[in-house]
């Protein structure tokens, strides 16, 4: 039963001042996670609202992506901001997207980690940035940070939004609350007329539909001598990609290797979502009796080596153009899966577990198109990866059918282009006409 509008008010602002209480005990918690390699302690001042860098005059876009597929989705997006002479500023929220961050886009746009979401980090953030718009992306919504944008009527944007089952269930049970919320935002741009149905039930207006941007996006890059030396060191050896694990994959991808072994000379490459974790997943593979070569030792893949792991940030190009055949993670043993695009994008089949319900509209499209399967366990995997590197035409189906697939679904951000127009149109004069300096205005 929905709750009345003063209790979600009173709720939202409770949220607030649980921040300010618990303010104190967010410096050794960074402290702790900085630790553990999960924040930049050289940079946790950033997570209190303190700028390390220059404002630039002009105006000035906030865009925030929470993670490495996020940060992903809006490069075109931040690449036509800057077009338009438009000063964009990136905030994420993990070590990895921010070492993307600078590996794809330095020079290009400002990056700063996200501040916490509690009103003082979120007002000294805002005080000195300065936003004229605020865009998130897929489905970031932070209490305070939204009602601060609000009180000083700054418009924030939800692009390429999606909302999971879990999430639509978690809001819909509260739903006074996220009425009181999603009714902030100026603009919603959602992926699919599902997520644009959700958003609305739960208080967003207007929403647009414009597809899923990660299609629009450049393949991503590799060094191209870095991947001709790996391909010599492979030969004629068959490989395939485990991308995008999280715990529980990479032993499952062992295991599929150790299965197939026998049958084919085999490569298997294994890219965890999260590259601190190689230490871990080396012993594991190890243990397992298998021999492991790591890309940021830069070792040599030798004919006895079983797993190549990669261990970087940055670089799934080089790994998908090492393959035509790749397993998306966080599917199997994990939950919500993976961005599918990127391998089909390279010319990759691709496999999946069952659970993908945060891609569910691009699995399907991929499935249904007959360049995605999905695969219930280990053993279905190891069949699927079996029957895929000893067939030629099968494999070859699948690519060119996810090769007219991503051409099928362009377009996304031509749409959200335009949806932005009447918040970008006007900064977009404005930046042309004012006088650019470097200082801040």
């Amino acid at each position: 039963m929905a709750m009345s509008d003063g209790l979600a008010s009173l709720i939202i602002a409770s949220y607030g001042w649980a921040g300010i209480a618990a303010y104190p005990l967010t410096g050794p918690l960074l402290a702790l996670r900085a630790a553990k390699g999960k924040e930049d302690r050289t940079r946790r001042l950033e997570r209190f609202g303190y700028p390390a860098i220059d404002r630039p005059a002009g105006p000035l876009v906030w865009m925030h992506a929470a993670s490495v597929g996020e940060t992903l989705a809006i490069v075109p997006l931040m690449r036509e901001l800057r077009r338009r002479d438009i000063n964009v500023l990136l905030t994420t929220g993990t070590v990895t997207s921010a070492e993307l961050a600078r590996f794809r886009l330095d020079g290009e746009i400002m990056h700063q980690y996200v501040p916490l979401d509690v009103r003082p980090a979120v007002r000294r953030f805002l005080d000195y940035w300065r936003p004229d718009v605020a865009i998130s992306v897929e489905s970031e919504i932070w209490p305070t940070t939204l009602m601060e944008l609000s009180k000083r009527h700054i418009p924030q944007i939800l692009v390429n939004a999606r909302i999971s089952d879990r999430s639509f269930s978690r809001w819909q049970r509260h739903l006074s609350v996220a009425e009181a919320l999603f009714s902030r935002l100026a603009l919603v741009i959602a992926q699919s007329d599902l997520d644009a149905e959700r958003f609305r039930d739960l208080g967003a207006w207007p929403v647009n539909v414009s597809g899923n941007i990660k299609v629009d996006g450049d393949a991503p890059p590799c060094d191209e001598a870095v991947l001709e030396r790996y391909r010599q060191q492979i030969g004629d050896r068959k490989t395939w990609a485990a991308i995008s694990t999280f715990d529980g994959e990479e032993k499952i991808a062992g295991m599929v290797h150790r299965a197939l072994k026998a049958h084919i000379g085999l490569l298997s490459i294994v890219v965890p979502r999260h590259p601190e974790r190689a230490d871990e997943i080396e012993a594991m593979l190890i243990e397992k009796g298998l021999k492991v070569a790591r890309r940021t030792r830069d070792d040599v893949v030798t004919p006895d080596v079983d797993v190549f792991l990669g261990d970087t940030i940055g670089e799934m190009g080089l790994y998908l153009r090492l393959t035509e055949v790749a397993f998306v993670g966080r599917s199997l043993t994990g939950e919500g899966g993976q961005n599918p695009l990127e391998p089909a994008m390279l010319g990759c089949a691709v496999l999946a577990g069952p659970k993908v319900g945060n891609f569910r509209e691009s699995y399907q499209r991929l499935v249904r198109n007959g360049s995605a399967r999905i695969v219930r366990d280990a053993e279905m995997l190891a069949k699927a990866v079996h029957f895929l590197l000893s067939n030629d035409l099968a494999r070859h189906k699948m690519i060119d059918a996810g090769m007219e697939s991503m051409q099928e679904m362009r377009g996304a951000l031509a749409a959200t282009v335009k949806g932005l127009e009447p918040y970008i149109n006007p900064l977009t004069v404005q930046a042309r006409l004012e006088p650019r300096s470097a200082g801040r205005a």
